[in-house]
């Protein structure tokens, strides 16, 4: 069983910062992308930034410059340092782990950290 928890999240004002945490247990393949995604009240979950087993990045133009993905493959876990938060930033953060072979695709969610800040 696959579980991925979530810690960091906090009210922080404008222009600080926070550094969110996901640790992942159970069996994950090696090959595997985990990333940050986020919701807002009434607005459509929306990806943050991925990073992949091998390093490779990919930010949302929203925070790109001000956010930075990272992990470390021997603890299973993945960080996100939030930087220059804005008002915007504020919502619900879900960690994601994502495995996929020739023709299928898997999924693990976290319960959600939330992010509040204000202005």
């Amino acid at each position: 069983q696959v579980q991925l928890v979530e810690s960091g999240g906090g009210l922080v004002q404008a222009g600080g910062s926070l550094r969110l945490a996901c640790a992942a247990s159970g069996s994950i393949t090696a090959t595997n992308t985990m990333g940050w995604y986020r919701q807002a009240p009434g607005r459509q979950r929306e990806l943050v930034a991925t990073i992949t087993s091998r390093g490779n990045t990919n930010y949302a133009d929203s925070v790109k410059g001000r956010f930075s993905i990272s992990r470390d493959n021997a603890k299973n876990t993945v960080y996100l340092q939030m930087n220059s938060l804005k008002p915007e930033d504020t919502a619900v953060y879900y960690c994601n782990v994502q495995t996929k072979t020739i023709v299928t695709v898997r999924d693990y969610w976290g319960q959600g950290t939330q992010v509040t800040v204000s202005s």
